[in-house]
């Protein structure tokens, strides 16, 4: 009886034993990459200080479910503004090549940006507001025959076409700022709205500008049909109400591409989110709706989580999250703590398959802009001064989510709180990684629960935490 006492005691102690060295196994393969807001850490690979499978006691408890999935992701990055392009062009090609393989590489040293805006025509962080269809004043060009990406071939494209090299599966928006001026109420660049004679002009505008990016070998995801449509005080810029984006996208813009057999996506609205209705008027439109892939947001106005209500109204369509700046010189701390709580979390909670931070790069002059309301103190996510790059808080704000989430990656659902808030993604390798803010002044012990397991991590005081497992 004895002897099979100890053969019982045995068999549990190995059963334990096996247990603890898979659970131990499964601990040593996850990693924790951090952020500090006061900057003492900058995206690095931290050890895991409590990972032990007793709680603490006083730990945040955050619930993963991955069986219960949201949206899946596009990506996170920049804008390649025409500004951005002209200094990375402007670098030695060594040079050049070295920064772009750091941002959209997926190397041990890359933070893995996969997803690319640009403007269609000049955005204000251009030398000076120009079209593809820029004719002498008073003159029309109806047939687009003076047609011409001749200014794009300069910087853009070619800086495009290395980044493609680095990443052929980086997905691109396109934006326009204004129409030609020619085919606006007030013929000027800022301001003013399309002219609806020229609605059917301006469809064959993008079609032509599509196919000619192809020619380049660059293909666009996604277009918006106008940046910023409810302010016209930009330059460049057009003023674009709900009811005249609906009507020039099943009148003309769907039924153009359909023709070309174009299947970039349509996207609406591109602007705050304290102005949901109007893209879900536009959305309510089923001749319009049938031609649009989603809508696009920015907040510089609104609440994020009023994105949730597009989805409830319209469940079938994408969200995007396209545009956010950060003002010269950057507070560090103050922009990472809030574009990772609104943005990268919060964005994210509210079903956007992308999230994009503004300019990529400006000079230390926040250099270029265009005059009458172009940007002057819009920081770029890099500096770049000859050869020389400074990496300012946008680059760590996508990163921390960029070089951990590739795109494919489905958003599951976690519990979140005040003290750290936080998202959650399966990779299409079955990982999963959360995204945490610990918000306080202290470290955070915080216990990871998915399913029957359980790790605890320590989350560092004042920190952006990225927990890969």
């Amino acid at each position: 009886m004895l002897q099979k006492y100890n053969l019982l005691l045995l068999g549990i102690a190995f059963i334990a034993f096996s247990c603890s060295t898979k659970k131990e196994q499964q601990n040593n393969d996850a990693s924790l990459w951090v952020t500090s807001l006061d900057k003492s850490v900058l995206l690095k690979k931290v050890p895991i200080e409590n990972h032990s499978e007793k709680s603490p006691g006083n730990a945040v408890i955050i619930n993963i479910d991955t069986t219960k999935t949201y949206q899946t992701m596009d990506g996170f990055g920049y804008s390649l503004t025409g500004g951005s392009a002209m200094h990375l062009y402007k670098m030695s090609d060594s040079a050049r090549i070295k920064i772009l393989e750091e941002l959209f590489g997926t190397g041990k040293n890359s933070i893995g940006a996969s997803y690319l805006r640009i403007s269609i025509g000049s955005s204000d962080l251009d030398e000076k507001p120009w079209s593809y269809d820029d004719i002498a004043e008073g003159k029309t060009d109806e047939n687009l025959e003076h047609f011409s990406l001749a200014y794009d071939t300069l910087y853009l494209i070619p800086v495009l076409k290395d980044i493609l090299k680095i990443n052929p599966d980086i997905k691109i928006m396109g934006s326009p700022w204004s129409p030609p001026k020619w085919m606006k109420t007030n013929n000027d660049t800022r301001g003013g709205s399309l002219k609806e004679a020229y609605h059917e002009v301006y469809a064959q505008y993008f079609v032509k500008y599509l196919k000619a990016m192809e020619e380049h070998g660059i293909t666009l995801d996604a277009i918006t049909v106008q940046n910023e449509p409810l302010h016209p005080g930009n330059n460049p810029s057009t003023l674009m109400l709900a009811a005249q984006q609906a009507d020039f996208i099943k009148h003309n813009l769907g039924p153009a591409f359909n023709k070309n057999n174009i299947t970039t996506k349509i996207v609406i609205y591109d602007h705050n989110a304290d102005r949901i209705d109007y893209p879900i008027s536009i959305l309510d439109d089923p001749e319009a709706a049938k031609y649009i892939d989603g809508a696009a947001f920015h907040l510089y106005g609104g609440e994020i989580d009023a994105l949730s209500k597009v989805h409830q109204k319209h469940p079938d369509k994408n969200l995007y999250f396209t545009e956010q700046w950060v003002g010269a010189p950057g507070d560090f701390e103050k922009e990472m703590e809030w574009h990772t709580e609104n943005l990268i979390i919060g964005a994210t909670r509210n079903w956007c398959k992308t999230v994009l931070e503004w300019n990529l790069a400006a000079d230390e002059k926040m250099d270029p802009h265009t005059d009458r309301g172009g940007c002057d103190i819009c920081l770029g996510a890099i500096t770049i001064k000859g050869d020389s790059v400074t990496r300012n808080p946008a680059y760590y704000i996508v990163a921390q989510a960029s070089k951990f989430i590739p795109p494919g990656s489905v958003r599951v659902a976690s519990s979140t709180n005040d003290t750290v808030p936080n998202v959650t993604f399966k990779t299409k390798e079955g990982k999963i990684v959360s995204v945490m803010l610990n918000k306080t002044d202290q470290p955070q012990q915080v216990q990871i629960k998915i399913g029957h397991t359980n790790m605890y991590v320590q989350v560092m005081a004042r920190a952006v935490a990225t927990l890969v497992q």
